[in-house]
């Protein structure tokens, strides 16, 4: 699964429980009030943004791509909490949906925070690579020295005339 799959299980799975317990509680359904249709657009909504950061995960994407994903899931998260906030007496969310949310997007924005320091973060510099140390300069010809050199055998013996 890797550390990229483990942080998005962990900041998803709240909001999932939630969802289901709002779900679980609204009982058989008489004649649903428009807020569960609106409640339910905003769930979609976010779990189409959960798809899209777990899709890249997958294909491994940059930072930076992943940094924009998940601003943008966080706000379909804030937007859903909002509602739930601002329409759960009336409509019948539970108090434990709201406060699962929350969390939901604590920890998603805790996760946010440290993916985009990585994406914002200045591309560190590589060392020489083992090509780059074993290459020596190409000598040109205003720098070949010709002489008796230690190592000189054309001219003759090496041990000295």
């Amino acid at each position: 699964m890797g550390l990229r799959g483990a942080i998005i299980t962990v900041c998803i799975l709240p909001l999932y429980a939630g969802v289901a317990a709002a779900q679980g509680q609204a009982g058989p359904p008489q004649q649903e009030p428009p807020c569960v249709k609106d409640f339910v657009k905003l769930r979609d909504d976010v779990e189409k943004k959960a798809g899209a950061i777990r899709a890249a995960n997958d294909r491994k994407a940059t930072p930076k791509e992943a940094c924009q994903l998940f601003n943008v899931f966080i706000s379909a998260q804030a937007k859903m909490l909002k509602y739930a906030v601002d329409n759960g007496t009336w409509c019948g969310i539970p108090t434990q949906v709201v406060a699962n949310l929350k969390a939901g997007l604590t920890k998603t924005s805790e996760i946010r925070t440290k993916v985009c320091q990585v994406a914002a973060a200045p591309v560190q510099q590589t060392g020489p690579t083992l090509s780059d140390a074993l290459t020596s300069p190409v000598p040109n010809s205003s720098n070949i020295k010709t002489g008796r050199g230690t190592f000189d055998t054309l001219t003759g013996s090496p041990i000295g005339k």
